[in-house]
């Protein structure tokens, strides 16, 4: 239980600016009159030993985390121990710690897709699904999808990285039937115009000069797009892909889940309505002012 004392909750990564968790768990804080503040550490490489390090001290006020990029996957080798979805997945982006400053990872980030999926009412079964990035999200999402008993009929992904979509899918393919999955070396090769579903689920979008991966003429009417970024609320890609009349969604929902699971792993107890209702407020008025 989060106790009645100055604790600390935050949130690991590099960058961390763009980041709105803070307002979403602020505010469900203050709502349950807990006195509890959540903050950004941003971390370079070189320092993410050493913060790991400090998280063991008994004086510490750091009782949880989330884990952004580019950590999903380092941080794993600082915890005592990974939840079966977890060590699954082999990604964690949020963590627990008791009282003796045992470290325990899971991962929020598959539920928290499927959930926001759900209610937009976009159903996944039988679908053809494209994914760029593969990263430690992507890691959660093509997880989660493999694993449904109701499953798409086809998954390829795409990273910029040469090497990284088969390194990815080599290590799960370990412990998750993949038979769907097909790694892809071009972007051309998605063949998202023969698609139903395009993830983003890498970091490009967060910028105006980013780059849009995807040739505009590939996205069509039929087609659901959705980025994991949330900030700014409407990517590049989410623009072109409304102008051409498609199904879009940024990922503030898939935040706004996955956080809702991290902070009952936390508090060890499941958040009502009315707190949820003021979590995504915040989360609301934070990006879009309102």
């Amino acid at each position: 239980m989060i106790e009645e004392q100055k604790t600390t909750y935050g949130l690991i990564g590099y960058p961390l600016a763009h980041s709105l968790s803070p307002l979403m768990h602020n505010a469900a804080f203050k709502e349950l009159e807990v006195e509890a503040i959540y903050n950004l550490f941003p971390l370079q490489e070189a320092e993410v030993e050493g913060f790991f390090q400090s998280l063991k001290d008994k004086n510490s006020e750091i009782f949880g985390l989330n884990v952004t990029v580019p950590y999903k996957e380092k941080v794993i080798q600082y915890l005592d121990k990974l939840t079966p979805f977890a060590d699954k997945i082999k990604a964690v982006n949020t963590i627990t710690i008791d009282k003796d400053r045992k470290l325990v990872g899971y991962n929020t980030d598959g539920p928290g897709f499927l959930t926001h999926l759900a209610t937009l009412g976009v159903k996944v079964k039988n679908k053809n699904v494209t994914i760029i990035g593969a990263g430690g999200a992507s890691r959660a999402i093509i997880s989660v999808l493999c694993l449904l008993e109701q499953r798409p009929a086809s998954i390829k992904i795409y990273d910029i990285e040469k090497g990284k979509t088969e390194n990815l899918i080599d290590d799960l393919g370990q412990r998750i039937d993949l038979n769907i999955v097909e790694p892809v070396r071009s972007i051309d090769d998605l063949e998202t115009a023969q698609a139903d579903i395009l993830v983003n689920a890498t970091p490009l979008g967060m910028k105006a000069e980013d780059p849009l991966l995807i040739d505009p003429d590939q996205i069509h009417a039929n087609l659901f797009v959705y980025d994991l970024v949330y900030n700014p609320a409407e990517t590049k890609l989410l623009q072109i892909a409304k102008s051409r009349k498609a199904q879009v969604s940024n990922g503030l929902g898939m935040l706004f889940y996955q956080g809702v699971l991290a902070f009952q792993h936390w508090a060890e107890l499941h958040l009502d309505d009315k707190i949820k209702k003021v979590m995504w407020q915040a989360l609301e008025e934070g990006l879009y002012g309102r």
